[in-house]
């Protein structure tokens, strides 16, 4: 039985891999007018789906893996920085909505847990942009950045965190269920 676990969590995560990779490449448009170089993907709702499904060090675990595959293929242009930085804020939802979820698996609680991963992910994301834009673009001056915080990068990864917290509330019961659904193993709540 444990063999077919770990299979299942494999197969499953090796899916939800492929789904974020695909889901970057294919949906991602700008959001802001004033910042049209940010732009929204809903890649981070399978890892915050396998996040809710099998703990927070699998979120992470994943996170790392599909940050570098993005990085060498669909968003190869962002280089090394566009990883760490997808690593840095992604890693921060999945540790802080993961940890909070495991420690009680409610509705109330999941609901709880995305909006913290959500905040925390904004949060993360303002000091990291202070610290990596000016290195990414070198004609961005680190003062510019930290004037574009309250206008343009919290807004950004608020919206961009949230949406992705509410598809994965609407999806996760739905794809906990058709994943656990052959098996002995509890449901899951959301």
């Amino acid at each position: 039985m444990r063999q077919i676990k770990s299979v299942r969590k494999l197969t499953t995560m090796g899916v939800l891999a492929a789904i974020s990779v695909v889901l970057v490449a294919v949906v991602h448009f700008p959001i802001l007018p004033a910042a049209p170089f940010l732009e929204y993907d809903p890649a981070d709702v399978p890892i915050f789906l396998a996040t809710f499904m099998f703990g927070p060090m699998s979120g992470l675990l994943l996170t790392v893996v599909v940050s570098i595959v993005q990085g060498v293929t669909v968003s190869s242009g962002s280089g090394i920085i566009g990883i760490v930085m997808h690593i840095l804020a992604t890693g921060a939802f999945v540790l802080v909505a993961g940890f909070i979820y495991r420690a009680r698996r409610t509705r109330k609680i999941a609901y709880l847990s995305l909006a913290l991963g959500a905040l925390t992910m904004t949060t993360v994301m303002c000091l990291w942009n202070v610290i990596f834009v000016p290195i990414f673009t070198p004609t961005m001056d680190r003062t510019v950045v930290i004037s574009m915080l309250p206008t343009v990068f919290i807004p950004f990864n608020l919206i961009k965190s949230g949406a992705n917290a509410i598809i994965t509330a609407v999806l996760y019961k739905s794809i906990s269920n058709l994943v656990f659904r052959a098996s002995d193993d509890k449901e899951l709540t959301l």
